[in-house]
């Protein structure tokens, strides 16, 4: 029986249990890509207001959601024309997104995509095309492998004397 008179034993003093947790899950990033392309975090944007004409060269992925006129040449990089961008002008990229408006050649080393949103007026060369339900081309398409250089010049022509003419 307890008695007030007596000191009771001190206990250590209890803390109320800490709930069980989830680890935290790492906020996905882009992995960098095939090509050895920086993550998503470096990549310039042209915004709705801004108009530039000229030539765009650089080493970083570029969306556009303003006006472009000229050239743009981002070699191993993926070029994205947001639903607001209208772009006249040729494009060199890896990988070429087209949500907005385009108006002009497309050369990209790995894909072009036209989502249902975009139009696209001009010819394009690549590795792999997609067009969705809704998009606008019109063009020519030029299919290439992989490893085959924008640039080829086509085989040289017979001349009459290898092409064994006869007399």
């Amino acid at each position: 029986m307890w008695k007030p008179s007596q000191p009771e034993p001190p206990s250590p003093p209890q803390a109320p249990p800490e709930p069980v947790r989830p680890a935290p899950v790492a906020a996905p990033i882009e992995s960098a890509n095939r090509a050895g392309v920086s993550a998503a975090a470096d990549q310039a944007s042209i915004s709705k207001g801004l108009f530039i004409k000229g030539e765009i060269t650089g080493s970083e992925s570029l969306f556009i959601d303003g006006k472009v006129e000229g050239s743009i040449n981002l070699n191993g990089n993926r070029v994205t024309v947001g639903r607001n961008g209208q772009v006249a002008a040729s494009i060199t990229a890896r990988e070429v997104v087209v949500l907005g408006k385009v108006r002009g050649n497309v050369t990209a080393t790995d894909r072009v995509d036209i989502r249902a949103e975009g139009a696209l007026t001009g010819d394009v060369a690549a590795a792999r095309i997609s067009i969705e339900d809704g998009a606008f081309f019109k063009g020519g398409i030029d299919i290439r492998k992989p490893d085959q250089k924008p640039a080829a010049a086509p085989a040289a022509a017979p001349t009459p004397a290898a092409a064994g003419q006869v007399k």
